[in-house]
């Protein structure tokens, strides 16, 4: 499966401890990330990551663009609520391209942990019948 892992700055260790967390799942499939997300992850962890740009910059449109192109099974995104982001518009276009696309989205700790269990579990198959 193709997993994208986005984190905004104030949940970027999050992210760095759930992929620590679960590299024995993750290592198994192909990941995503935008920016600084993909290299605090590599650096932390060493899963091979395919790095975008950062999300202001333009990495959220790129995991949009894959997910468009049904290239993109899973999207885990780690959203600091309480802040305010300069890139709203895209983060928003990200999140309407996963529920026009059948694209599973979680957007906390809580939801990630569920889906990576679902997806060890094989409950993501369905996806490639979709491909």
């Amino acid at each position: 499966m193709n997993i994208a892992l986005i984190a905004h700055d104030e949940k970027k260790q999050d992210m760095v401890n759930f992929t620590t967390a679960y590299t024995s799942i993750l290592k198994k499939h192909t990941l995503y990330a935008t920016g600084t997300t993909g290299t605090r992850i590599n650096e932390a962890t060493g899963l091979e990551i395919e790095r975008f740009q950062s999300g202001p910059l333009g990495g959220d449109q790129q995991i949009g663009a894959k997910i468009a192109t049904n290239d993109m099974d899973l999207v885990i995104f780690f959203r600091d609520p309480l802040t305010a982001q300069p890139h709203e518009p895209d983060i928003s276009a990200l999140m309407r391209l996963c529920d026009v696309y059948q694209i599973p989205l979680v957007t906390n700790l809580g939801g990630a942990e569920v889906m990576i269990r679902a997806l060890d579990s094989g409950l993501f198959d369905w996806r490639n019948i979709t491909k």
